[in-house]
């Protein structure tokens, strides 16, 4: 018995000795692979080369190879785009538990400096990412832990350090095999909140002769390309140079451009903003160049509707607008044009004096729309029918395309012109009306807030193919007719001015009367009344005026009333200018714009306008028809294969758009088979390009951003900023225009901004401070592309004391 007890304890001890020598020798055997692995990976591969190296180097291939090939760039991104959103759709905002339910991974870009630099793509297809090798590496680790421990539990100091070993030969190999498929130039930074987004960071003046042949990394090139052209549109990008080509500035006709303004805000530095509520008593409605309290009580006189003109604050707010209790997501298009949501806009006045011309009803949590008018009580597409019957030439979405509707109440009538494919620039003031734009904006229908008083209208002349007034409330027979001449300015020559108020068919002493001078006035205007006609559905009358094409009847007239313009007044100066009761001559050269009535729609959008000719130099230096046709081609190809599936935006929920900083329009007119409306802004110190945008068939307005835009809070979905907001911090402070942007946006949208690096990161640092989510961050070669997203995140401190305005 005592010799079997010593045989089993020699068994145990040689079976002991047995178990450590074999933990010894694969310990030693995992310390050579290790070592070999370590040894084998400092050999640099193409990928492992400076990432600036590496940027230089892809920019320099796609610099020589985009031109011939920025179809299939194109073509590829989109697949890749589309490919990577099948694969791994967007979780949303909220951060993932589980790290194999992240849709992205981080990168860390260096560059020669040591700078850290950060690029977020979608994870799929053969994007591995060494963040992905990390957690795989450990959890290989944690199974040769569980191996070591059933070998023997003895030995587990000397199992984890080979365990640590093995890992970190694994990730070597991971590393290796990655940085052979992707070029090497991706580490972990953090995890992605389900979003994309995109930083890229590149040094000039190194060079490489490298170039990868690895599919996953052209794709990433080509990504690139797409967002930023080089080659044949890389002048379209890069406006440094830019230059305002043949046309002046609106701020130079108006002779009322601000003064140089000396930009405080830092440079390329994080800088912390504490963003307070106005305190105001316009409260979620502000409009701080309408609400100027302070301003509007030193008028002298409101008798020309002077305080409803704007009348911006000295200094422009930096202060965030409330929003309305219960605000919801907008109702989408084309659902908004019949209802929207109570909550979003929660005023009952016009549901109470107009609701009996169907205007606007309460319906439980909705107000609805019937699509009424106080001339078109049964709806407006009757109305708008009955119009073109009474004038064929008229002829919507053909010949007229573009309308001026004065005093519109909600924009029904634009509203259902839509449907006959034709765009409509509505306006009314704010007034007693309480919040007619608001509701018109809210269901996806363009209006602005505007009155006429005693300034020019912000529009160019001879833009408008049908002006149309239905019971505006405007004294047009007043003071020599001086408001209705002003729409004689904005009126095309031969365009038609339809007049739907009860002065036309309605036989009390107040109404003939006005008929009557209203009759004489727009005789000696040489406007020709080549209609009058009763909407017997409606039991309402309309009359039709068509403005001249020449100057014939001008010089016909027996008497000089209204009296022609000077020759120095210039008919296109818009900003702040005065009035005048005059009439400008109509051009003879057919040359000229406005001696010829524009192609029809939807032709005129693509063609150059004719009185654009090779002697003139474009925005981008070019000749200016060649201009016109890059800068539409150029924005074609970014909006349908980087803004349509590449950034991230449901354009389901995009109905309301503003380019801040259109050239052309040619942003506008990439999205003409969305539905969506562009509102082309066109500043005051850019080149005069807004009758181009006219004349193809689009409309926008002028305007100041070192003002607020004239506009309800949270009104538009979609902003983009091209190349503005760098030039715009020469004049004034970044950090109110970016406040505005934020009054305007409605929560949920998005802000589209191309501009130096510079300048995107110090927007996206004012982002991050109003708690917006960063949906994508791209920087190339000194220039950027930000798409950041609105919450509905509010300060809960207000401003110390309340505001000299509203």
């Amino acid at each position: 018995m005592a010799l079997g007890k010593g045989s089993r304890a020699d068994a145990r001890r040689t079976s002991s000795s047995f178990r450590s020598t074999t933990t010894i020798v694969v310990f030693v055997a995992l310390c050579l692979v290790g070592i070999w692995m370590m040894t084998s990976s400092t050999v640099t591969p193409l990928g492992m080369s400076p990432p600036s190296s590496k940027s230089n180097a892809k920019g320099q291939v796609s610099e020589t190879d985009s031109k011939d090939n920025s179809d299939n760039i194109a073509e590829d991104l989109e697949k890749s785009v589309q490919k990577t959103r099948e694969e791994n759709p967007v979780k949303g905002n909220e951060d993932t538990k589980d790290e194999s339910e992240d849709t992205t991974k981080s990168v860390t870009y260096r560059d020669g400096n040591g700078k850290a630099d950060k690029e977020k793509v979608r994870e799929g297809g053969d994007a591995n990412l060494e963040a992905d090798t990390g957690s795989l590496a450990d959890g290989e680790g944690k199974n040769m832990e569980q191996k070591s421990d059933e070998q023997d539990n003895n030995s587990e100091p000397n199992s984890k350090e080979a365990e640590n070993n093995e890992q970190q030969g694994i990730n070597s190999e991971k590393k290796s095999e990655e940085e052979e498929k992707s070029d090497g130039d991706k580490t972990q930074d953090e995890k992605d909140k389900g979003q994309i987004e995109q930083k890229v960071e590149q040094n000039e003046g190194k060079e490489t002769g490298q170039k990868s042949g690895d599919n996953n990394a052209g794709n990433q090139d080509q990504g690139s390309n797409e967002v930023f052209p080089s080659g044949a549109q890389s002048e379209l990008l890069n406006e440094t140079n830019t230059q305002n080509g043949a046309w002046s500035t609106q701020a130079a006709e108006s002779k009322n451009e601000k003064e140089v303004q000396a930009s405080a805000s830092s440079r390329g530095q994080t800088v912390g903003y504490n963003w307070r509520l106005c305190n105001v008593t316009a409260g979620a409605d502000y409009i701080p160049c309408l609400d100027n309290v302070e301003a509007i009580r030193k008028l002298r006189s409101t008798k020309h509707y002077e305080h409803r003109e704007r009348h911006c604050p000295e200094e422009a707010p930096t202060c965030l607008v409330l929003l309305p209790n219960g605000y919801r997501r907008p109702v989408d298009w084309p659902k908004s044009r019949e209802k929207i949501w109570y909550s979003n806009a929660p005023h009952t006045k016009l549901a109470v004096f107009k609701g009996h011309q169907n205007w606007v009803k309460v319906s439980g949590e909705y107000l609805t729309f019937p699509g009424g008018g106080t001339q078109f009580k049964h709806g407006a597409l009757h109305y708008i029918d009955v119009i073109q019957q009474s004038m064929p030439d008229i002829a919507w979405g053909k010949r007229s395309r573009v309308v001026l509707d004065v005093g519109c109440g909600v924009a029904s009538f634009g509203g259902y012109l839509f449907d006959r494919d034709v765009l409509t620039m509505s306006f009314a003031p704010k007034d007693e009306h309480e919040a007619q734009v608001q509701f018109a904006l809210e269901r996806g229908i363009p209006a602005v807030l505007a009155v006429m008083g005693t300034k020019r209208l912000p529009y160019p002349s001879r833009v408008f193919d049908v002006v149309h007034c239905a019971r505006c409330r405007v004294p047009w027979h007043i003071e020599g007719g001086k408001l209705l001449l002003e729409l004689n300015r904005l009126l095309r020559p031969g365009g038609y001015f339809v007049w739907s108020a009860t002065p036309v068919y309605q036989k009390l002493p107040e109404d003939a009367e006005i008929w009557k001078a209203m009759s004489a006035l727009t005789k000696s205007m040489c406007w020709k009344m080549v209609t009058k006609t009763k909407d017997t559905f409606n039991r309402v009358g309309l009359a039709i005026f068509r403005k001249p094409s020449d100057n014939k009847c001008y010089k016909k007239r027996m008497e000089n009333n209204p009296p022609l313009c000077q020759e120095s007044d210039d008919p296109d100066a818009a900003w702040n200018v005065p009035l005048q009761a005059c009439m400008h001559k109509l051009p003879i050269d057919p040359n000229v714009r406005g001696s010829q009535w524009p192609e029809q729609w939807p032709l005129r959008l693509e063609k150059a306008p004719y009185w654009l000719n090779s002697s003139q130099v474009g925005v981008y230096g070019k000749p200016a028809p060649k201009d016109f046709e890059a800068d539409y081609e150029h924005w074609k190809r970014v909006v349908s294969k980087s803004y349509v599936n590449g950034i991230g935006i449901n354009w389901s929920h995009v109905r309301n758009v503003m380019d801040m900083r259109s050239v052309y329009g040619g942003f506008a007119a990439a999205l003409r088979d969305m539905k969506v409306w562009v509102m082309n802004i066109v500043s005051i110190d850019s080149p005069d390009t807004l009758p181009i945008i006219y004349e193809r068939g689009l409309f926008g307005m002028y305007h100041d951003w070192c003002e607020s835009f004239s506009t309800y809070p949270r009104t538009y979905d979609l902003l983009h900023a091209d190349h503005l907001l760098s030039k715009l911090k020469k004049r004034c402070e970044l950090l109110p225009v970016i406040a505005e942007v934020d009054r305007i946006l409605r929560p949920e949208g998005k802000l589209i901004v191309r501009d130096n690096a510079e300048t995107i990161n110090e927007i996206e640092n004012m982002a991050k401070s109003l708690h917006w989510e960063i949906r994508m961050t791209y920087l190339k070669d000194h220039e950027g592309l930000l798409c950041v997203q609105k919450t509905i995140w509010r300060p809960k401190e207000q401003e110390a004391r309340a505001s000299s305005v509203s």
